[in-house]
């Protein structure tokens, strides 16, 4: 049942008048703790064992089975989970996989971490998520897999994408660290790739600290990604180990810990988000010019990391970083959705103006100059959100383009 005592305290303005600058912050995240988190970290210390994996496999079984696969391995990161992904399928230096320079770049970072090379594909105009099409004219001999992403938690084209991958001989992977619990065409995310990658740090729903998951029906694939993982006292005499040397890139109790509740609490974590989702939605609505949030055809559950809206086309990037600024005088939290890989120094000097900069993928650097995050957490209140959406249509006065947004 979601909490509704936090939906009779004062509006931002009252907390104003009283002069508690620290009530009146709204920052953009903010963990969903409950005593059951603090509980079973607790005890998980108190007994010792922080490194013998029994809370790590208790939560990888749990997860395999939320998310509907045969196997699932824990470790550090969302990024490490991508890199083991990748190593597990034999792919680095002379490969190329077709990824999206835009969404949670962290996991992305993990094709050039591999040594092979990125292949940066435009990105869909409506939901942001890699564009099938592009991504067929970018294919060469060279092209080992696709990484796709689930994009602030709106599934990608998924049919597509298995169709391609499925004609050029390609390996089709899931980018699911933006997207717990949405669904496309009745499956969850993290089932449509041949392997699939969550994440579990801010500003996800889903926590453990820090954290990731891969996720396959391929068992040997799992097997090879425990191998590469860490090295376990199990493993000694084993020969296969030879063959491998370990990452030592393991979760630990702690983390699983807290992400085995957390995932216990998921619908209940969800259902608070969803209830501020709601708020918004409706305040906004009298945003004039404002359209309702997209939903692709097939996405029927979508559950994002922020509540982003994109400014109209009269805004730039600076009028972007001045909206920031303003909502940050009124003390909310707001930001952009992340720099584009093909506009970060590191992509440009590697692939040359033709695979980066900004003129590489124009879709994306239209949207990624526009999108703006705000607030989305389980504290935020009804009041709050109309505070929020009251101040954003006064900042975007304030730069000169009226009230000209549109989600």
């Amino acid at each position: 049942m979601i909490d509704t005592a936090a939906a009779t305290a004062p509006p931002p303005d009252a907390a104003r008048a009283d002069g508690d600058e620290a009530d009146d912050y709204i920052p953009l995240t903010d963990p969903d703790i409950s005593g059951a988190e603090i509980e079973v970290l607790g005890r998980v210390l108190s007994t010792g064992g922080l490194g013998d994996g029994r809370m790590v496999r208790a939560f990888e079984d749990a997860f395999a089975a939320y998310v509907g696969r045969g196997h699932a391995v824990a470790v550090s990161s969302g990024t490490v989970a991508t890199l083991l992904m990748l190593k597990g399928y034999g792919i680095g230096e002379g490969d190329e996989v077709l990824c999206s320079p835009f969404g949670w770049h962290q996991v992305q970072h993990a094709v050039a971490l591999s040594g092979a090379t990125p292949v940066l594909v435009d990105i869909d105009y409506w939901q942001h998520t890699i564009n099938p099409e592009k991504a067929a004219a970018l294919v060469t001999p060279a092209t080992k897999a696709i990484l796709a992403g689930n994009v602030n938690g709106h599934p990608a084209h998924w049919d597509e994408l298995r169709a391609l991958a499925d004609a050029r001989g390609l390996i089709l992977l899931e980018d699911s660290s933006e997207a717990i619990g949405s669904t496309y065409k009745g499956r969850m995310v993290g089932t449509f790739g041949d392997a699939a990658v969550f994440d579990f740090s801010e500003p996800g729903v889903l926590l453990a600290g820090e954290g990731g998951m891969i996720v396959t029906d391929d068992r040997d694939l799992a097997h090879r990604l425990r191998y590469m993982r860490r090295r376990e006292v199990e493993h000694r005499n084993t020969v296969v180990i030879t063959r491998n040397l370990p990452w030592q890139v393991g979760m630990s109790n702690l983390s699983a810990a807290l992400a085995l509740v957390q995932l216990k609490r998921l619908p209940e974590i969800l259902a608070r988000r969803n209830l501020v989702i709601a708020h918004y939605d409706a305040a906004m609505a009298s945003f004039e010019g404002i359209k309702p949030p997209y939903r692709g055809a097939g996405a029927e559950v979508v559950n994002p990391m922020l509540y982003c809206v994109h400014l109209g086309t009269r805004f730039t990037a600076s009028g972007r970083k001045s909206i920031i600024e303003d909502l940050d005088t009124h003390d909310i939290d707001a930001g952009d959705y992340g720099q584009s890989l093909h506009t970060q120094q590191y992509y440009i000097e590697r692939l040359g103006e033709r695979g980066a900069g900004r003129a590489a993928c124009p879709v994306c650097t239209k949207t990624a100059d526009r999108v703006l995050a705000l607030p989305l957490h389980h504290k935020i209140t009804r009041d709050q959100v109309a505070f929020i959406v009251e101040t954003l249509k006064d900042a975007t006065v304030n730069t000169g383009a009226g009230a000209a947004i549109y989600l």
